[in-house]
């Protein structure tokens, strides 16, 4: 099943249309949508290596868009959009506490969700819900992202074949060390 998943995957990396799924995919995760994008940038590039970094530039600037969206939900929409996507992440209860200290080291807070596994839109909605500074917040945003995707570009652009071999070998494994990493950055936002 796992190996389907995976080979379905690849076509859809290969599809005329995938870069348009990528940035929708960047843009929802910022904001709402659980699932990061590396889903599809990781076989997207590992489909297109001589397109990495445009790939790794399309991600990036879907993802702060999208982040801008997370941010204007915490600002404008906290109550009615804001809150029920902090509850579904067990940050609700915590909020009131978390408000009046987030703003000290939201900048720092910023870089770690947009380069972790810690889920991003977390963070783009408290910055918006805390009235964090919104030139601050997209400066770290556009930071963090870059980092994260272009250091994964450059990884699969230098050493693609062999790690696209390396997955497929350990195909078990390497999901098995994705759902860890995703739920471990759910688990972190639960119980920080």
């Amino acid at each position: 099943m796992l190996r389907k998943l995976y080979d379905r995957t690849l076509l859809l990396a290969e599809h005329r249309h995938a870069l348009w799924l990528l940035a929708l995919v960047a843009f929802v995760e910022s904001s709402v949508f659980p699932i990061p994008p590396d889903v599809l940038l990781i076989p997207i590039i590992l489909a297109r290596p001589h397109m990495a970094f445009r790939i790794a530039a399309i991600c990036t600037v879907s993802s702060v868009a999208g982040g801008a969206l997370g941010y204007a939900i915490g600002a404008m929409l906290f109550d009615t959009v804001g809150q029920p996507v902090l509850a579904f992440y067990g940050m609700e209860a915590k909020f009131d506490t978390f408000r009046s200290s987030f703003n000290e080291n939201g900048a720092l807070a910023v870089l770690f969700a947009g380069i972790t596994p810690f889920p991003y839109k977390v963070i783009t909605i408290l910055s918006g819900a805390t009235d964090l500074n919104f030139a601050a917040f997209m400066g770290y945003s556009l930071i963090a992202r870059a980092a994260r995707f272009f250091i994964v570009a450059a990884l699969l652009w230098k050493f693609g074949p062999p790690i696209k071999t390396f997955i497929e070998k350990r195909l078990g494994l390497m999901f098995t060390i994705a759902c860890v990493l995703l739920i471990g950055g759910f688990m972190a936002v639960k119980y920080l």
